[in-house]
């Protein structure tokens, strides 16, 4: 289908609602990983003494998010039933994974086996889910409103985690009464996310209907997924090829930096343990502020422009920050705290610029019929960083101290700035790459 060109766009009014009920699925994610991410190794430290087996278990939804992202996204685009392609994946999925998060504080307090189970089966039905959900914007909206959307969508997924992070996560200090127990703290956001997660679906079920999705006539031709993945990279075009190898840099700069940035406060800044968290609240802060205008902007301008405009800007802020420390040596505590927060709230702006426009510029590649191998795509690379990165990253620490993580951000930012450049396609007037071969 050919895009209305730039200077015919319409807006993104009409499909608001659409948009924020799609963003639902994202608010759900939102809600459950950083509380995820802060208390279930609490909860294992209770059995499990090795912090590395800790980290091992931790790891599992990475594990699982890279070989089951891409399978069942794949497998939504090939699904047809009466409630849609992407539906089924929600309403099954979504409130098993409710109900394992909702539960893993008890499991906690009945044996680390049970718990370890509702792990696995939490992070084996999220990551299943995670793909089609995702997927399910793509359907929804027309390609020039992408960014716009994608926009919207980030906004609400960094709210969750700010409800979640600083909202919830205040009820695991209120005490509930459980029978043979007694009075017992750390339970209650769990439960509760749990629910504001079954009325999200119930939400998204009733509300958005796929028999409106774009495009939905290219469906009903089936193409084998093998067939589709060798179309995208046999192109002639590797425009495709080349936003994936961006995206994996980006995120292997960003993996690097983040899971740190916490000790880093802690033991160069001299942080208490509370407010080291903040460091990384800046660049979720920042998400959740510029989500939005990340995606005007690029309406305006262009999503290659914009992203390649941001990693630019991002190496000179890892650089500036490399140099914080040693700038900032003699001045007080607080201004070297604030300084740095600054700088990663600026980080944060420039991020979500990246991010925000570059899902976009892939599902502009897709066809109907190939959006969610696509999004699989985009969540193998991405997660194949969270693995590969923070190890590496570890080992500049002990090599080169911990300022040497920020270079290395400012590295892989460069390098994704330079493979951008070979990026040709995926600006909303472009016609999807393959389609013609794909048909």
């Amino acid at each position: 289908m050919a895009i209305e060109k730039k200077g015919g766009k319409k807006g993104l009014k009409g499909y608001y609602l659409t948009t924020f009920l799609i963003g639902l699925g994202f608010f759900t994610m939102g809600l459950m990983d950083p509380l995820y991410d802060t208390y279930v190794p609490i909860f294992l430290e209770k059995y499990v003494s090795s912090k590395a087996l800790i980290g091992t278990i931790m790891t599992l939804d990475n594990m699982l998010a890279i070989l089951l992202i891409p399978i069942f996204s794949a497998i939504s685009d090939r699904t047809h039933t009466r409630i849609g392609r992407r539906m089924p994946f929600i309403v099954i999925c979504l409130p098993i994974t409710a109900v394992a998060f909702g539960l893993i504080p008890f499991a906690a307090l009945s044996g680390l086996w049970i718990l370890i189970v509702l792990v696995f089966v939490l992070n084996l039905f999220k990551q299943a889910v995670r793909g089609p959900v995702v997927a399910l914007m793509p359907d929804m909206i027309p390609g020039e409103l992408r960014s716009e959307a994608n926009g919207v969508i980030n906004t609400m997924g960094g709210i969750a985690t700010i409800v979640g992070t600083v909202g919830l996560a205040r009820l695991m200090d209120v005490p509930i009464t459980l029978p043979n127990l007694g009075p017992t703290k750390d339970i209650l956001a769990f439960p509760i996310s749990s629910v504001l997660v079954i009325i999200a679906v119930l939400l998204l079920f009733f509300f958005v209907k796929e028999k409106q999705a774009i495009n939905r006539e290219e469906s009903e031709k089936k193409e084998p997924i093998m067939h589709s993945l060798k179309v995208i990279f046999a192109e002639q075009d590797k425009s495709a090829l080349f936003i994936l190898l961006s995206l994996l840099m980006w995120f292997i700069g960003y993996q690097g930096i983040l899971p740190f940035v916490g000790l880093y406060s802690k033991d160069i800044l001299q942080t208490s343990s509370g407010t080291a968290s903040l460091a990384a609240g800046m660049v979720g802060i920042a998400y959740a502020i510029f989500a939005i205008p990340s995606g005007i902007i690029a309406h305006k301008i262009g999503r290659k422009r914009t992203i390649r405009t941001s990693l630019i800007i991002l190496v000179g802020i890892l650089s500036f920050i490399f140099f914080h420390d040693p700038l900032t040596a003699g001045m007080g505590a607080a201004f070297r705290q604030y300084t740095f927060w600054a700088l990663l709230f600026l980080f944060g702006i420039f991020w979500v610029s990246v991010v925000t426009n570059s899902f976009p510029m892939l599902w502009q590649m897709s066809t109907y019929k190939t959006v969610g191998i696509y999004t699989g795509l985009y969540y193998f690379f991405s997660q194949l960083a969270s693995i590969i990165s923070p190890p590496i990253t570890g080992a500049f620490i002990d090599l080169f101290g911990f300022r040497a993580i920020f270079l290395y951000g400012a590295g892989s930012m460069l390098i994704a700035f330079f493979l951008m450049k070979n990026v040709h396609r995926g600006e909303p007037e472009d016609d999807p790459i393959g389609k013609s071969a794909a048909e």
